[in-house]
C-alpha cells in the first residue's frame, strides 16, 4: 500500500501467513488478527496509538478503531479496494453487508429456488435479503416485530413478511405451513435465544441450516438437545459472512460497483460527526440501518 490508496478496515483481518490463512476455503479466521472485542492495543508492541490531551492512553476496539480523524491498524486489517470505488458505499464492507451477504454467498451457498427465512430485517439481515435475491431463492421469508420494516424488507426483496406478534402460532410452524416443510436456509440475525431457536426449527428437515449471525450478550446456551439435529437440520455460525477479507473483498467491492449488489438501500442516513449520538439513537430505535458519518 501507500498514501492515497483507498482503503476499508475490517474487524476480521487476513495476515495471509498463519496456518488458517492458509486453509483455502477451511475458515476465514486468521491466527493472529481474528475479531476479537477484547484485543485493544496494536499486536506488534502490546500498545495502543491514541491518547487524550492528558496524556491518557485511549483503547483500540475490534482492530479499527474509526470513529475518529485518524486511526492506526495492523496490516491485515486493512483491503485496499479499487481507487474509483465511492468511498461512502465501501464503508457498508468493513462490517454488515459483507457480512449478511457474504452468509448468504459463502456460508448458506444459496442456489436459485431454494428458500430463505431472515429473523431480523436490520443491515445485516437485509443483506442476507440482498444475497439471497441475488441468488435467484425463490421464497425469502422476512420475520420482524417491527412492522415497518416490511417496507424496506420489500424494496431490497423479500417475498413474504412475518410479524410473530401478529399470528397465533410459532413462527417455525407458520413457515413450515408456507414453505411444505421448511425452509432450506434460516439466518437468525437479532441475537436473541428464543429467536434462534425458530429459526434453527422452521428449516427442513433432513437438509435444513440455520446460521448465526446475531450478536448473543447473554450467558444462557442455546436450548437444543443434541437428538435434534439427527433430524437432518444443522445450525453453524458465520463470520465476516465467511469472507477472507484482504483476498476477497477487494472483488466484492468490484461486483458492488458493477450493480450486482445494491448498496443505496442500506445508507438510510448521514450526519455530521458531532452528531454521533443520535446516529446511534437512531440504530437504537430501528429507525436507521446504516448512518454514514461525516468527519
Amino acid at each position: 500500500m501507500k498514501e492515497g490508496d483507498h482503503v476499508v478496515p475490517i474487524f476480521n483481518g487476513e495476515c495471509g501467513d498463519c496456518i488458517y490463512c492458509k486453509s483455502s476455503k477451511k475458515t476465514n479466521l486468521c491466527g493472529k488478527f481474528r475479531v476479537n472485542p477484547f484485543k485493544s492495543v496494536m499486536d506488534s508492541d502490546g500498545k495502543c496509538r491514541f491518547r487524550n490531551k492528558d496524556g491518557i492512553p485511549i483503547y483500540h476496539f475490534l482492530n479499527t478503531s474509526t470513529f475518529s480523524d485518524y486511526t492506526v491498524v495492523d496490516y491485515a486489517c486493512l483491503v485496499k479496494i479499487d481507487p474509483h470505488a465511492p468511498l461512502d458505499k465501501m464503508t457498508l464492507l468493513s462490517c454488515g453487508v459483507s457480512t449478511g451477504l457474504g452468509a448468504a454467498w459463502n456460508t448458506a451457498d444459496v442456489q436459485t429456488g431454494e428458500t430463505v427465512a431472515v429473523f431480523g430485517l436490520g443491515a445485516v439481515g437485509l443483506a442476507v435479503v440482498e444475497g439471497a435475491r441475488t441468488r435467484g431463492a425463490s421464497k425469502i421469508i422476512g420475520v420482524d416485530i417491527n412492522p415497518e420494516k416490511r417496507i424496506k424488507g420489500e424494496a431490497i426483496g423479500i417475498t413474504d413478511f412475518i410479524n410473530p406478534k401478529e399470528i397465533d402460532v410459532p413462527v417455525h410452524e407458520k413457515i413450515r405451513e408456507m414453505t411444505e416443510g421448511g425452509v432450506h436456509y434460516s439466518f437468525e440475525c437479532a441475537g436473541n435465544m428464543e429467536v434462534l431457536r425458530e429459526a434453527f426449527l422452521c428449516t427442513h428437515d433432513g437438509w435444513g441450516m440455520a446460521i448465526v449471525l446475531g450478536i448473543h450478550p447473554t450467558p444462557r446456551l442455546l436450548s437444543l438437545h443434541p437428538m435434534e439435529l439427527f433430524d437432518g437440520r444443522r445450525i453453524v455460525a458465520s463470520v465476516f459472512g465467511d469472507f477472507k477479507g484482504k483476498s476477497q473483498l477487494p472483488l466484492f467491492a468490484k461486483q458492488c460497483m458493477a450493480g450486482v449488489v445494491k448498496l443505496d438501500e442500506f445508507i438510510t442516513h448521514r450526519l455530521p460527526f458531532e452528531k454521533i449520538n443520535e446516529a446511534i439513537q437512531l440504530l437504537l430505535d430501528g429507525k436507521s440501518l446504516r448512518c454514514l458519518l461525516h468527519l
